[in-house]
């Protein structure tokens, strides 16, 4: 289902919201809640006491289609961030549904004044999560500034010193944070990959990451292993007699590439069994182990 022909949720179905009949776009949606009649305060009055004391739901209906149009009207002022006209209303919808369950009647305020609160509350969520692929505002006075620089700010050019200055007093905040906030709405989205195809010119972000390898992590570990291999096995070695020394080198250490003597060769040198050597070098390892474990 689309966004335009679900304006309103099919999760708030209950109250009976929805036309009859194929609306088929957006504008023959704004076309018929405008012709929708509009309440008298007293007939708003009865709706919200008999939605409040008798959870009328048949109420709560007249009182929202009465005010789709206050939605549509709002969710024009923000057509200006290029999100749909249709996903704006919807969100709007949401909020004027929420007002209504929350309204009381007996504290001498209109729906509509205030209704356009959750409405707008609602719209702003939807812009601040769809807007950008990352956040722009996170906390609540970072959406404040947000809505209120993009609607202020003359023309798209990088405000100079003294429009920075102005506009942080008219807000009510730091100029670092108006900056910051230029500085976040001027960006743009860019794809982390290239797009799949032929073109060369294409900018690829992750083509000039750096490489993994130069993560904290993994630089000290690189450290703690070029520190082993240096410091540490010396110090292993040293504390093998002469003959366990010579066969672990000779097994271990004698060739980058692993190939070192094997037992028989070993055997012939010392004049003893390969089975001998094999024992020798079992028990040069387990000391070599052991001096070793000062160094992981």
């Amino acid at each position: 289902m689309s966004a335009q022909s679900a304006l309103v949720p099919a999760g708030t179905r209950a109250l009976g919201l929805g036309f009859t009949g194929n609306l088929g776009n957006i504008d023959a949606y704004i076309s018929a809640v405008n012709r929708l009649p509009m309440l008298s305060h007293e007939e708003e009055v009865s709706l919200a006491k008999s939605l409040q004391d008798k959870n009328d739901l048949d109420a709560a209906q007249k009182l929202v289609m009465s005010h789709l149009r206050l939605v549509v009207s709002i969710a024009r002022g923000y057509l200006g961030y290029g999100l749909p006209h249709a996903d704006l209303i919807q969100e709007g919808n949401i909020g004027l549904m929420k007002a209504v369950k929350r309204f009381d009647p007996n504290q001498g305020v209109r729906l509509v004044s205030y209704a356009m609160h959750w409405i707008k509350a609602e719209m702003h969520e939807y812009i601040l999560k769809n807007w950008r692929l990352v956040k722009v505002a996170t906390t609540k006075a970072q959406r404040k500034l947000f809505f209120n620089l993009r609607s202020n700010k003359v023309g798209l050019d990088a405000m100079s010193p003294q429009q920075v200055a102005d506009m942080a007093q008219m807000l009510g905040v730091k100029r670092e944070e108006v900056v910051e906030m230029e500085t976040r709405l001027s960006g743009r989205d860019i794809a982390l990959e290239a797009p799949t195809d032929d073109e060369d010119d294409k900018f690829s972000p992750i083509a000039y990451l750096s490489s993994d390898q130069q993560e904290p992590t993994k630089v000290l570990e690189a450290n703690d292993v070029v520190r082993l291999q240096s410091e540490g096995i010396e110090t292993a070695l040293g504390k093998l007699d002469p003959r366990s020394r010579r066969i672990v080198e000779a097994r271990w250490l004698a060739n980058d590439d692993g190939s070192g003597a094997t037992l028989h060769t070993l055997a012939e040198e010392f004049g003893v069994s390969a089975e001998r050597i094999r024992q020798i070098e079992t028990a040069a390892l387990k000391k070599m182990k052991t001096a070793l474990a000062a160094y992981v």
